[in-house]
């Protein structure tokens, strides 16, 4: 008899074929990323291949493009309309799975940069890298908001679903966001409970809660004293009204249960002020969690792992695993 996590694994590996199809019927041609990698990577799992939550109408017409200088080029996405995980295993799992979620204020996805190139920092430490590739609420879908939820709490429980045959425990998962996608691990860690979609089948049965977060940059509250930028319009629309900031605010909604946090920023950080990970750390610690923040005297905003020669945060994805050891006795 089959488990619940073989039928999982089951329908995402049935459905890798279903995507690639899908992504060349959008007329996108595979991608080679900076490292030499392919987009999409070989190992693709669709979020849902039963059909959206709130239908397939309106789909937006992808839309991959490369930015940056050529010495810093990045793989941008708009127009998602197949959220998927993307894996990336390491040569000798530890056990530990990783969602990383890239950010790009909720206008793009940004895969390469705090994603793909995330997975390269952290798999040869034994990490299994999960990368989300998620819809975009401010692209006509009629969930609204609730598509980013919905796909992050998806790709976690399948995740969790499969943790065995991706060398991973289910019981030791992260989640590591960037920017916007910072703000969306927030949701993730505060909001895995609330119900934005229908169950499609056993795998949304387990939980979605990260066993342990990872925010970088973060964006944690559409307060004033959280953030002056445009993220609040692209996630809620034009005119959000209070009580949808503060439904969307992660920081005012932690808990006991949120998760233990690994919180890394920058002080000149100019887009996302370093108030952010300051409230959300201080609100865990309130809450009885652990939690561990890093701030860099420089770095800007938006350096994905940090890779570039003398970069400040440089040391950060080393910090994160170090974290990650205690924090699961790996």
């Amino acid at each position: 008899m089959m488990t619940r996590r073989d039928m999982a694994m089951a329908a995402g590996a049935a459905s890798v074929i279903g995507l690639a199809g899908r992504v060349a019927a959008q007329g996108a041609a595979p991608i080679a990323l900076a490292s030499g990698d392919p987009w999409p990577p070989r190992e693709t799992i669709p979020l849902w291949p039963n059909g959206l939550p709130g239908g397939d109408s309106n789909r937006p017409a992808f839309n991959p493009s490369i930015n940056g200088a050529p010495d810093d080029r990045q793989l941008w996405l708009r127009g998602v309309s197949d959220p998927a995980i993307h894996i990336y295993r390491p040569e000798t799992p530890n056990g530990v799975g990783v969602l990383s979620i890239p950010g790009g204020g909720y206008d793009f996805v940004s895969f390469e940069n705090e994603g793909a190139n995330i997975a390269h920092a952290l798999t040869p430490h034994g990490y299994t890298v999960f990368v989300l590739s998620y819809r975009l609420p401010g692209e006509g879908w009629a969930d609204g908001p609730d598509v980013v939820l919905q796909d992050a709490q998806r790709a976690m429980r399948l995740i969790r679903s499969g943790a065995d045959g991706f060398g991973a425990r289910p019981d030791r998962l992260a989640a590591l966001g960037f920017s916007a996608g910072g703000h969306l691990a927030g949701m993730l860690a505060v909001a895995h409970e609330r119900s934005v979609y229908e169950p499609m089948d056993a795998a949304d049965t387990v939980p979605a809660r990260p066993d342990a977060l990872g925010l970088a940059y973060p964006l944690v509250g559409f307060d004033r004293k959280f953030t002056s930028s445009g993220s609040s319009g692209k996630l809620l629309g034009a005119d959000p009204t209070p009580e949808q900031l503060a439904a969307w605010s992660p920081v005012g909604l932690i808990d006991e249960a949120v998760p233990p946090s690994f919180l890394v920023h920058s002080l000149d950080d100019g887009l996302v002020g370093s108030q952010n990970p300051i409230a959300w750390a201080e609100a865990v610690r309130d809450a009885g969690q652990k939690v561990e923040l890093h701030l860099f005297d420089s770095g800007g905003h938006g350096y994905g792992p940090a890779t570039r020669p003398g970069h400040p945060a440089a040391s950060w994805p080393d910090l994160f695993d170090a974290w990650l050891t205690r924090r699961f006795e790996v």
